[in-house]
């Protein structure tokens, strides 16, 4: 499913524990416009369901959760709606 997913901001928390990669999305979230396409990159096991929880309490979407397993880390897309 990724293959047709194009990130517009990339951001890279691999090696941060929780919360940071989720503070990261949060700062990046709050300055881009709506309808921008973000990519969480994250090797914190509890991100690949954490994001997605704040996602939808703040009202964006989660387009996939993708795990890289040979690389240890997960990819959070999520596009923004506000």
């Amino acid at each position: 499913m990724t293959e047709s997913i194009t990130p517009d901001v990339t951001i890279d928390s691999r090696g941060a524990t929780c919360p940071g990669p989720l503070m990261d999305l949060i700062g990046k979230v709050k300055k881009v416009d709506p309808g921008t396409v973000v990519e969480l990159m994250t090797t914190d096991t509890s991100s690949s369901h954490d994001v997605p929880e704040w996602v939808a309490k703040a009202g964006h979407e989660t387009l996939d959760v993708v795990e890289h397993e040979d690389e240890g880390y997960w990819s959070v897309f999520i596009e923004t709606t506000k």
